[in-house]
């Protein structure tokens, strides 16, 4: 999971260019025009279909990512602006790149995993959205679990204590996939998960070790670095400067500079860095 996941940060800061902006925006776009256009005949045509994908119809490929999950108007309206409200703060988060290569992964998996079981059981494999797009909260509370929210805009959550009833919903799919026999949909939660794992799995094991080991290695490096700093005050006519882009405190006064906690050592990284660079290992 490490590997991956800093192969991709690899990619994305090779490749800065890389990736579509606003892509939930979009993607929340195109799926409330299929909601107010849905028809059961929309929806037959827009199915995930392996055999009339393979008989040329490929746009079956992507368009059951826009297929509703329900057909109540106003849930149907809270789930688009959840997605929308998720996945731009990702994007703002991992950049444009890494968040475009979450999604589109997500889509694969779910595509190689429908395929697998159409071609080995014979299982028609219908996919659904809902475990692609909920997967993105498992990340976002991964990286913000404090962030509180308010549920139905009144009640006042954190967002771990979301990611708890968001992990029940998947488990209870799962259990009861299984107790209908209906393999195909017992592992499409899996499915789901599997992405967030390899995108997010580093950041989830950090939660889950003790406080001391989980806490202590960002503080002493912020310690540590401070201290430095100030050792190298008399010959630096900067405190701060940019590991990627070399910008200093001194040249952009107004410019926010952060150290990254999972580098090796001690590195700053000005504001339009600190999310988006390779980390270091020494």
């Amino acid at each position: 999971m490490k590997a991956f996941s800093r192969a991709i940060d690899r990619f994305c800061q090779k490749h800065r260019r890389f990736g579509i902006p606003r892509l939930m925006l979009y993607l929340v776009i195109i799926s409330a025009i299929v909601f107010i256009l849905s028809g059961e005949g929309m929806f037959a045509l827009l199915m995930f279909n392996p055999g009339l994908i393979l008989s040329g119809q490929v746009w079956r490929l992507v368009t059951w990512i826009f297929i509703p999950v329900t057909n109540n108007i106003i849930w149907a309206a809270v789930a688009l602006y959840f997605y929308y409200f998720v996945g731009s703060t990702l994007e703002r988060e991992w950049g444009a790149g890494k968040f475009t290569i979450y999604y589109i992964f997500g889509i694969l998996l779910n595509i190689i995993y429908g395929f697998v079981m159409w071609f080995a059981l014979g299982i028609p494999a219908m996919l659904t959205p809902i475990y692609l797009n909920l997967s993105m909260f498992f990340a976002f509370a991964t990286l913000f679990p404090e962030v509180q929210i308010r549920l139905f805009f009144i009640i006042p959550v954190k967002v771990k204590w979301m990611a708890l009833v968001n992990a029940g919903f998947f488990l209870l799919s799962i259990i009861q996939g299984i107790l209908a026999q209906q393999i195909f949909s017992a592992l499409l939660p899996v499915v789901a998960i599997l992405n967030y794992f390899l995108m997010c799995g580093e950041e989830l094991l950090a939660h889950f070790r003790p406080l001391k080991m989980r806490t202590s290695p960002q503080v002493i490096n912020f310690k540590k670095a401070s201290k430095q700093v100030k050792r190298d005050m008399a010959d630096k006519p900067y405190r701060h400067k940019c590991a990627v882009c070399g910008k200093t405190d001194s040249e952009y006064p107004d410019l926010e500079f952060r150290y990254c906690s999972k580098c090796e050592g001690y590195h700053c990284f000005c504001i339009d860095h600190i999310n988006n660079h390779i980390h270091f290992d020494e």
